[in-house]
């Protein structure tokens, strides 16, 4: 029997980064923190431990996007995803610089 063990590359991340990434984690917890909702609730509907809660308010990048997902939909924000790479306006503009040529 093989087991093949997968290994995970740790994210590179740089300062400001990580800054972003703990500013969200902070509003998420206080949009929980204004519905009253216990971590516990919030963990149990979203259906994650406690513990990924808990990173997740604190911004960590190892928790995946799908418990990031969760936690905004209990607390009735999953169309902030919808926000995310919307206003693509370095995209645009190299779009509109292929268009000149």
């Amino acid at each position: 029997m093989n087991i093949f063990k997968m290994s995970r590359k740790k994210q590179t991340l740089f300062p400001k980064h990580i800054m972003l990434l703990e500013q969200m984690g902070e509003n998420i917890k206080l949009a929980r923190k204004r519905r009253k909702l216990t971590t516990v609730q919030v963990a149990e509907r979203a259906d994650i431990v406690r513990t990924t809660l808990y990173l997740i308010e604190k911004g960590n990048p190892s928790v995946a996007i799908g418990a990031y997902f969760n936690v905004l939909r209990v607390l009735g924000l999953q169309d902030d995803f919808l926000k995310l790479a919307a206003d693509d306006e370095l995209g645009r503009k190299l779009q509109d610089l292929e268009l000149l040529k």
